[in-house]
Formats: C-alpha cells, sequence, structure tokens
C-alpha cells in the first residue's frame, strides 16, 4: 500500500466517523476476484476497531459505487442484514468502499433458513416497476436496466440478448447464440400462469454472497440489485450451491413458489451461465450450449 492510499484511507474514516483514526495495519481477506479486499485495523480515542475495505482501481471506482448503493438499497427495506457502510471515495489511482468488519461464518441449517424467510420478506417489499434507475454490474460485466412495465421484455432484453449480444462479439459458436435467440422469441410459455410483480433482488446471490454472523443472523453482501421476478433471486441460489436445503425449505413455507418454477429456474439461470461464459469462457461456453438446449426441450 502506497502512503497516499494509507493516508486516504485513514482520513476516510476519520471524516466518516468524526474521530482520530489512525491505520495501524492491514491483511489481505478474501472478498471475490475483481478488488483487492484489505483488513483495517486502526485505533482512535476509544481504542481498537476493524473495518473491511475494497479497494479498485480508478477505471473500477464505478463498481464499487454500485455495490455501495445496492447494500443501501438492501438495507432500506431492512430485512436482510447487510454490512453498513463506513466510507467511500477515490482519488486519481484508486477508489475505496469501506465497510464495518463483520465476523462470519458459513451458512447453517438455522442461519440457511433465517435467510430464506428474510429473503421472502425482502421479496414482498412494494415496488412500483421492473428494472432499476441506473445500469450497475454482474461481476465485472455492465448490467443495463432502466425501469419497465413489462417483466419479460426486460428480462429478455437486458438480460439473455445481452449476454448473447456479448456472446457473439466474443465470437462463440453461432449455433449457441441462434438456439439461444430462438428461446427468447419463444420463453413466454414458460409464463402463462406466472405473472410476478417487482421484487427487490439481491441479483447475485450464490452461496459466496451469503453468510451469517455467529450469532446465527444472516449476512449478504456484494449485491446486483435491480427490482424482478423474485424466483430470478431463488433461481440462483441452486445454481453454484453453498446454500443449505433450509434456505429453499423456509423460503418457500414464507412465500410458495408458483407452478412450473423448476423450469423458470433454468431460464432465469442461463444468464449466470451465459456471463461466467463471456467473463472466462472455457467449459462454461459449453455448459451454455447445454443450458439453453435443456430449457428450449421445455417448451411446448
Amino acid at each position: 500500500m502506497t502512503p497516499a492510499l494509507r493516508e486516504a484511507l485513514e482520513v476516510a474514516v476519520m471524516e466518516a466517523t468524526h474521530a482520530d483514526w489512525s491505520l495501524l495495519s492491514t491483511a489481505p481477506v478474501s472478498g471475490g476476484c475483481i478488488h483487492e479486499c484489505l483488513k483495517l485495523e486502526g485505533e482512535d480515542s476509544e481504542g481498537k476497531t476493524t473495518h473491511f475495505a475494497k479497494i479498485a482501481e480508478t477505471e473500477r471506482v464505478p463498481l464499487l459505487v454500485a455495490e455501495a448503493e445496492g447494500l443501501a438499497a438492501i438495507a432500506k427495506v431492512g430485512a436482510v442484514r447487510t454490512p453498513d457502510r463506513v466510507a467511500q471515495g477515490s482519488d486519481e489511482e484508486h477508489g475505496w468502499l469501506i465497510l464495518e468488519w463483520l465476523d462470519l461464518e458459513p451458512l447453517s441449517a438455522l442461519s440457511g433458513a433465517a435467510l430464506g424467510k428474510a429473503l421472502a420478506a425482502q421479496h414482498r417489499a412494494a415496488f412500483p416497476r421492473f428494472g432499476w434507475e441506473k445500469d450497475n454490474y454482474i461481476g465485472a460485466t455492465v448490467q443495463g436496466n432502466g425501469w419497465h412495465d413489462d417483466w419479460l421484455a426486460f428480462w429478455r432484453e437486458h438480460r439473455l440478448h445481452a449476454q448473447l449480444r456479448l456472446a457473439a462479439k466474443n465470437r462463440y459458436p453461432s449455433k449457441m447464440i441462434d438456439r439461444g435467440e430462438r428461446l427468447l422469441a419463444d420463453c413466454e410459455a414458460f409464463f402463462t400462469s406466472h405473472a410476478p410483480g417487482p421484487s427487490l433482488l439481491h441479483g447475485d446471490l450464490w452461496g459466496g454472497n451469503a453468510a451469517a454472523l455467529t450469532d446465527g443472523t444472516p449476512v449478504v453482501f456484494d449485491p446486483a440489485v435491480y427490482c424482478g421476478d423474485r424466483e430470478a433471486d431463488v433461481a440462483m441460489t441452486q445454481l453454484f450451491g453453498g446454500f443449505p436445503k433450509d434456505f429453499l425449505a423456509a423460503y418457500r413455507e414464507a412465500w410458495p413458489l408458483d407452478d412450473g418454477y423448476p423450469v423458470r429456474r433454468d431460464f432465469y439461470n442461463l444468464y449466470h451461465v451465459l456471463n461466467h461464459a463471456n467473463l472466462f469462457s472455457g467449459a462454461y461456453v459449453d455448459q451454455s450450449a447445454r443450458a439453453i438446449e435443456k430449457v428450449l426441450a421445455e417448451i411446448r
């Protein structure tokens, strides 16, 4: 860490807490593959304090801004715990997002069930339209938003079609892209008896973005928020694993899912599989092609 960045972080915390604070040490911690994540240990007049910081290069500062805005949106609903924002800023070389330090542990059966119940409560919060007021990010990919009244039109254009355009730009197999376009043309078949309302979604709810405090309180972080079909959030919890079975059982008990959810689950998760293909290539390209064919086979 450069002396200039060290001083900037100290000043950011002091301005946010309105107290003198000295940064004593930093240590790298896990927190994703995009930014540098640090444990900041410092001291003020009342004793030692600890914070969590994400450090980004200048060109990636917008990702930190979007993350902070997403955390604030979830916190405003008040159903699911998120880390509190301490400070945020940037200089000519770096940006930073400083959050409260939380001692976290993997979800257990009890905390997973608590998260299922809390997420259902978040999804019940009323929002007037689908989308979001500005674009944000899914991983390092720009996630287009804007406000819409038609959910399926929003999902087609701003989620799946956007990823298919990226796949074409990346010169992925034309057959896969053509079959994806065919799916978009015919996917209304999955919504004949399902008319979702706008729910506030975490947007990137895989197992690495949820944990629990030592008292069992569930916590979520690293969101990619927007308002959409609640099933899209629930679907992603089943894509990469990491959630105890008690999570889904508790969610279903709090708010049962509509008939046909298993097919829509695969339809929604295609967005994330395609995004991984566009970000990382490799086996995700073949997985995307298989996922498209699997969902197409469900159209009657």
